[in-house]
């Protein structure tokens, strides 16, 4: 049981590295409440959990503050051992932290997508772009269905921005980054990832994170320009 546990979390839903944490609770089995937090207006229970880098999401267990969502994740998977999300045998386990640690170094790219304009969006285009022709050549060989095989990971987690949050940014930006016919394996790990129940059933809204991140782009703009 997960007693007192707390989530503050990004408004509206658009954070990957919230929906990471509750990935893995979920897929744990482990209860716990959800607090939204409007990053905005940073609330003082925020500010008090994560005083550093006042950013979500946080995990509180026992009282005690958890932050940074891999951190969290690899908490989790220590606290709660059922359904492990890494592999027990020592290599396996170093290969898929080096996997963790690709996606949290290039997924950054994805957000600046949106971020940015002209020529630093081109330059977070073209990092988005050869990030995908790693994750290709080099994490997705052979047959597997997620990275580690048969069973979704916490490698899988780490690349949730690549599985969804990338489609709806160049949904809405007009970029073309992701052609299914130039990464055929890492298509197909997008439709498996998206077809397990809990990450299927626990997806953000696409035209709500869409509509969102529109908005948010529009102001970092502007703010850009004024």
């Amino acid at each position: 049981m997960c007693h007192g546990c707390g989530l503050p979390c990004a408004t509206h839903d658009t954070s990957p590295y919230v929906f990471r944490v509750i990935w893995a609770l979920k897929l744990k089995g482990i209860p716990y409440e959800y607090i939204e937090e409007d990053l905005s207006n940073k609330s003082p229970l925020l500010l008090q959990y994560n005083p550093i880098h006042k950013k979500v999401p946080v995990l509180v267990h026992d009282g005690k503050p958890i932050c940074e969502s891999i951190v969290i994740l690899r908490y989790i998977d220590e606290i709660w051992p059922q359904n492990p999300l890494l592999p027990a045998d020592p290599h396996e386990r170093a290969v898929a932290l080096f996997w963790i640690k690709f996606a949290d170094d290039k997924s950054p790219f994805i957000s600046k997508l949106y971020r940015t304009d002209g020529e630093e969006q081109q330059v977070a285009a073209k990092e988005c772009f050869e990030m995908l022709e790693v994750i290709e050549g080099h994490a997705l060989v052979g047959e597997k269905k997620f990275f580690g095989g048969d069973e979704i990971n916490m490698v899988d987690i780490a690349f949730c921005s690549v599985a969804h949050w990338l489609g709806v940014i160049e949904g809405f930006t007009g970029l073309k980054i992701f052609e299914p016919h130039k990464f055929p394996r890492l298509n197909s790990w997008i439709q498996n990832f998206k077809s397990v129940p809990v990450i299927k059933d626990n997806l953000p809204d696409t035209d709500k994170m869409s509509a969102v991140l529109k908005r948010r782009r529009e102001m970092l703009l502007a703010s850009k320009s004024s």
